[in-house]
């Protein structure tokens, strides 16, 4: 450490601190302003963890698109600061906006409001928390490198598209309906899928990172390494499901016995996937 600048670091890191708390604040006020439902009375009046769990993964999202703004290169603490605002706010519009189209498109075989507020469904609740936390990682990826604000919109666009085709893909291999999972409040099953939309999220992030090279190249990368997500993750999952406990399926164990304890062990093996898979491609 450059003991020298250390004064000058210190102020420059009171500062973002104190900007970190203004967007924290600012995302909550969004977040008031685009939901039908106070956010105080569920969190503090009825005690409402699946509203809880949205928020807890609404804030990891907006810390993640926070930070990505923080590791390229400084043109001067002004400049820094405004850039750095000035995304931080594009991605918690896009939060937002994602949390309207993935509850019509990821969740849409019910209403979304009804089962957070009414029923308390925490199924749902981990789910909504998975899209905030991948959404920001596909926004943080898109925020990296060099770009700009269209390349932005484009990747945060096309990585939507792929939680969506995700999903419907992963139902569709799944032995079980995901959809009447949630239905019936399994939270395992919740778990589960949410393991591997974070799953996705890490691999989309990957491929959406770096500095922007050409249209063409950089959309086919992405699809590349989407397309392969879409066919590695449950084909690993699968793969493994009467490996970790001998004598058992995690499916079964999920759909059936609603085990937590194996909807965990299949959301972290999807994640350990992820991990892998970023290095390999």
């Amino acid at each position: 450490m450059d003991f020298a600048n250390f004064p000058f670091a210190f102020f420059s890191a009171a500062i973002y601190v104190v900007l970190f708390c203004v967007i924290l604040l600012g995302a909550k006020w969004a977040k008031d302003v685009f939901t039908p439902y106070s956010l105080n009375k569920e969190l503090a009046e009825q005690n409402n963890v699946s509203i809880s769990l949205t928020m807890a993964g609404y804030y990891i999202g907006v810390a993640l698109i926070f930070v990505s703004q923080l590791s390229g290169p400084s043109v001067g603490l002004k400049t820094d600061l405004l850039v750095v605002s000035g995304y931080s706010v594009l991605g918690i519009l896009f939060l937002n906006l994602s949390r309207w189209i993935n509850d019509k498109a990821i969740l849409r075989t019910f209403c979304n409001i009804e089962k957070l507020t009414v029923q308390k469904n925490n199924g749902v609740g981990i789910i909504q928390f998975s899209i905030y936390v991948a959404t920001g990682m596909i926004a943080s990826g898109a925020l990296s490198g060099s770009g700009s604000v269209l390349s932005f919109f484009v990747f945060f666009v096309l990585g939507q598209l792929a939680l969506i085709v995700f999903s419907r893909f992963y139902n569709t291999l799944s032995t079980y309906d995901l959809y009447q999972e949630l239905e019936n409040d399994n939270f395992a099953a919740a778990i589960s899928f949410a393991g591997a939309l974070i799953g996705l999220g890490i691999i989309v992030k990957n491929s959406a990172s770096g500095d922007f090279i050409a249209w063409k190249e950089d959309i086919l990368w992405f699809a590349t390494t989407a397309v392969a997500s879409f066919i590695f993750l449950p084909a690993l999952l699968r793969l493994t499901d009467r490996l970790v406990i001998p004598g058992k399926s995690l499916a079964v164990e999920i759909a059936q016995n609603r085990n937590i304890a194996a909807g965990l062990l299949s959301a972290s093996l999807l994640v350990s996937f992820s991990f892998v898979l970023v290095k390999l491609f």
